[in-house]
């Protein structure tokens, strides 16, 4: 077996994940400052990196034996071969090329912060949803969820996941700016090459939920606050703590005030009320 190392971690490296997978690895595996990329044999990648031949061992039942269960908040994120018992809502999530297991900083403080801020009925919007964990956490917690996100190769992903978890959640491909439903395409007519975008879901919401970085968050400043109506709740991680002051002068300017400050390592949660 082969890895190819790449330096930064999950979050930094979203960009290359469906590449990898596309062109051949086996999975992902995030160490103490690199990715590690596992590939049956090398091939030319175009990306900064460097190749390590590893033993000739089953890296497949290693990385499940590594990859533990995570409590956040009520809940305990699990892959599909744990087995769990005590008080804490499972969400049951399949490692794969969508960012979103649990085992994230960013991941962590989005699902404690939603189950202190999500209510029954509620209308919550998970922006970037990746593996869907963000939007299947608020489901569990009773809300009427939506996830969307720009790659459509993760969305197979993440309504797989909500169906494993027994939870209805409605998935989009798309942005703020715009989106669609990979599922209205059913037309008999042969539908085009690709599926022409759609406004995105309408508003308002009660509760919305971004991990993405700090630079996007200040570009959404003032869309965020156009998703809700008089009031509503945004969570706001992915944030660097070097990156904070930037996304705190552009919601401030966009009518949001600050009700709750995280930080788990390197990395920030925010929580705001629009006004």
């Amino acid at each position: 077996m082969h890895v190819f190392r790449l330096r930064g971690n999950f979050e930094t490296l979203d960009i290359y994940s469906a590449a990898l997978f596309e062109l051949g690895a086996r999975g992902l595996e995030e160490k103490p400052g690199e990715v590690w990329a596992y590939f049956p044999e090398r091939i030319e990648l175009p990306f900064p990196g460097e190749w390590q031949e590893l033993p000739d061992t089953d890296w497949l039942e290693a990385y499940k034996r590594d990859l533990q269960p995570v409590r956040a908040g009520p809940f305990v994120v699990l892959a599909p071969w744990h087995t769990w018992e005590g008080p804490e809502k499972p969400i049951v999530i399949e490692p794969g090329m969508a960012f979103g297991t649990g085992h994230h900083e960013t991941t962590r403080m989005a699902l404690e912060t939603l189950a202190e801020r999500v209510e029954p009925g509620m209308r919550v919007l998970d922006l970037g949803t990746g593996s869907g964990i963000l939007a299947i956490g608020a489901a569990l917690l009773g809300a009427e969820a939506l996830g969307i996100d720009i790659d459509p190769a993760v969305i197979p992903q993440a309504i797989e996941n909500a169906r494993r978890n027994q939870v209805k959640v409605q998935f989009q491909v798309g942005s703020l700016d715009e989106a669609y439903d990979p599922l209205a395409e059913t037309a008999p007519q042969a539908p085009p090459a690709q599926p022409a975008p759609t406004p995105l879901v309408q508003g308002p919401f009660d509760l919305v939920v971004a991990n993405l970085y700090a630079e996007l968050h200040t570009y959404f400043a003032q869309k965020y606050r156009e998703l809700f109506g008089i009031c509503g709740t945004l969570i706001l991680t992915g944030i660097l703590a070097e990156r904070e002051g930037i996304v705190k002068s552009a919601l401030e300017a966009a009518g949001f005030g600050l009700l709750a400050r995280r930080q788990e390592g390197e990395w920030v949660c925010l929580t705001y009320a629009a006004r």
